[in-house]
């Protein structure tokens, strides 16, 4: 493994204090200005004001969210990375996100968005990411064993399936139900339900820690899986674990938020810069850079062309693209 530029201490401290800032420049940000200094007395008073209304009811479940799903996907992001052995992989490269997108697609178009119009979309959401994520690991865990190659080719391949079918279910939509659909796979953080927030907020914490605990693992996995197995490392148990982890943290977060690009593939590898290659940094670093990209993200994609708000995947798309550009080509020049 490549020696990390900072040391762990550091590397944790310069993106925890990357979150703290991103958060409190979403906190002050928007049509209605509230400045640093206005942020504690806003709190003391307590509600009655506008200024506690927009922060408790509109900017901080935002914050929240945008810390659970940027969190989470750049988490799945390292996790898959090293259980591939691909730098390239990417928390929407096992289809998962294409079986959420075939789910909220069908929910829009059957009017069940209307009906149940807190839940309806993210369950249908969940239950198209999990209805794709169990033929994955069905078709390619036998016998015990988990063959990643399989894993990989046929994600890409039912990707390719559900995409397609999104693309059909597009085309013969009506106009209202089509920019339903568009606006929902470009991705948002703008969720109504505080309980669906604090659920994938618990979701993503838990999966941090359950993903720590099988950092030595994965640091054995990257090596390859022979040499993991000489090191005495349960490799046929490790990858069903991060499999299901990734999944969890992949689906929830899609179901919830849309598809929102880049963050996964961008993320791990602008942290491994300056972090390492050490998961038991790289994970709970990448963790807190993703949250902190996704929250700065999502702050400018409500105030770039206020009162207009874009969809945070055009941002991140365009900030996640240059940032990977930048990381390969100090990659090539190092090498």
């Amino acid at each position: 493994m490549k020696k990390a530029i900072l040391d762990r201490q550091t590397s944790i401290l310069l993106t925890l204090g990357f979150l703290i800032v991103a958060s409190l420049y979403s906190l002050c940000s928007g049509s209605a200005g509230i400045s640093p200094k206005e942020i504690i007395p806003t709190f003391l008073k307590g509600s009655g004001t506008p200024e506690f209304s927009i922060l408790f009811d509109i900017r901080i479940p935002r914050i929240l969210l945008g810390f659970a799903v940027g969190g989470s996907l750049s988490l799945a992001g390292v996790i898959l990375q090293g259980m591939f052995r691909n730098p390239l992989v990417e928390p929407y490269t096992l289809g998962i996100s294409g079986g959420a997108a075939l789910g909220v697609a069908l929910c829009i178009v059957l009017g069940l968005h209307r009906t149940f119009p807190d839940f309806a979309m993210p369950v249908f959401g969940f239950i198209g990411a999990f209805a794709v994520a169990l033929p994955i690991s069905l078709i390619n865990i036998r016998k015990g064993m988990v063959k990643t190659e399989g894993l990989l080719l046929t994600g890409v391949m039912i990707s390719y399936i559900s995409s397609s079918i999104v693309t059909l279910i597009l085309a013969i939509s009506q106009t209202e139900d089509l920019q339903g659909i568009i606006f929902w796979i470009m991705g948002s953080l703008e969720e109504p339900s505080l309980a669906l927030i604090f659920i994938i907020l618990f979701l993503s914490v838990i999966c941090l820690v359950l993903s720590y605990l099988l950092s030595v693992d994965l640091n054995a996995l990257v090596l390859g899986e022979e040499e993991a197995i000489h090191l005495g490392v349960n490799v046929e148990r490790a990858k069903k674990m991060l499999f299901l982890i990734a999944s969890v943290l992949t689906g929830v977060s899609v179901s919830i938020a849309g598809i929102i690009g880049f963050v996964g593939l961008v993320v791990p590898h602008f942290v491994r810069m300056f972090a390492g290659y050490d998961h038991r940094v790289l994970l709970v670093t990448s963790f807190l850079t993703g949250a902190g990209f996704l929250i700065f993200c999502d702050t400018l994609a409500r105030t770039i062309i206020s009162p207009v708000e874009l969809p945070v995947g055009v941002i991140t798309g365009i900030l996640g693209g240059s940032l990977f550009v930048y990381a390969l080509s100090r990659r090539f020049m190092a090498g």
